[in-house]
């Protein structure tokens, strides 16, 4: 495989830090703050494509679907870990938000050799996952040429899935294979081609934008509060109370008991609390409103 990299942002040198090696501890986390002010800015252009694609995500979980991030390396990683923080954060099933990586769940902790340049793997991990036409598949690539993924978005385009390119070079190749691509040009790292830094930062800040407002759009959210919080230990159960304190201006016992007659639902305490209600009355009242608070209560 013929691989060019000389014209691509993300391996140029940065101008700043040709002398890195001669730098002092504060001189290079100096630098580095000042390159890494620039993230947000370079993705600031971007947020209409960015929204579209959380509209696509939203409708494929009102319609049964699933999210998919799909990468490698440092990109891919970074996919498993915006999609297994949902389940605790939105008490969703770890099936709605899938990171798929290239080389399998191995290659999270240890590089697996050669498994990012097969393009047929990245379709074959699709379907390994019974993709569908109802699923969003997210293609990560700050390089934007990795085989694997452009192999998974030609796969989900062929079949139908509205598929979204997240890179940091112009004109990437991933781009090319999906029907939405942000190529978010965050300039040379500090450390030459090392794009766990600035390009990292940048993926990880448009994941974050996509599964907290595609969340939030259904009904995982009320206020600020993240009412479906799972409540996985004891710093989680005090957080629930907090939520429902919050939302209602209860006491943290009165806090607690609604808690407990509503089956650890901070969700379901509130709207309890709110409209006077049992706990089976707020079941149905937020089975309603498709789980959004507000229009459970109104």
């Amino acid at each position: 495989m013929d691989i060019c990299l000389d014209h691509m942002t993300t391996e140029a040198r940065n101008k700043a830090s040709v002398n890195l090696d001669v730098m002092s501890p504060l001189e290079i986390i100096k630098l580095m703050n000042e390159e890494d002010m620039k993230v947000p800015l370079a993705i600031k252009p971007h947020l209409e494509n960015i929204a579209t694609i959380i509209q696509w995500c939203i409708k494929s979980v009102e319609n049964g679907g699933r999210i998919i991030y799909i990468g490698a390396g440092t990109s891919g990683r970074l996919g498993v870990v915006d999609a297994s923080e949902c389940p605790p954060t939105f008490g969703v099933s770890p099936s709605l938000v899938v990171g798929l990586i290239a080389g399998g769940e191995k290659a999270f902790i240890k590089a697996v050799e050669g498994a990012e340049d097969s393009v047929e793997l990245g379709a074959e991990d699709l379907k390994n996952i019974n993709l569908t036409c109802k699923d969003t598949v997210i293609g990560l690539a700050a390089s934007g040429r990795t085989p694997y993924v452009i192999g998974g978005l030609e796969y989900a385009s062929s079949i139908g899935c509205r598929t979204a390119a997240i890179s940091c070079n112009n004109g990437s190749e991933i781009s090319r294979a999906a029907e939405m691509a942000v190529e978010i040009l965050v300039g040379p790292e500090v450390l030459t081609g090392s794009t766990r830094l600035k390009a990292g930062t940048a993926q990880k800040l448009v994941l974050n934008m996509i599964s907290t407002a595609t969340m939030v759009s259904t009904g995982k959210c009320y206020e600020n509060l993240m009412v479906d919080v799972m409540q996985s230990n004891a710093k989680l159960h005090v957080r629930a109370q907090n939520i429902v304190m919050e939302a209602t201006g209860v006491s943290r016992q009165k806090a607690s008991d609604v808690l407990e007659k509503a089956g650890g639902s901070a969700k379901k305490a509130i709207v309890m609390i709110l409209d006077s209600c049992t706990a089976i009355e707020a079941e149905n009242r937020l089975n309603a409103a498709h789980g959004h608070i507000r229009a459970a209560i109104c």
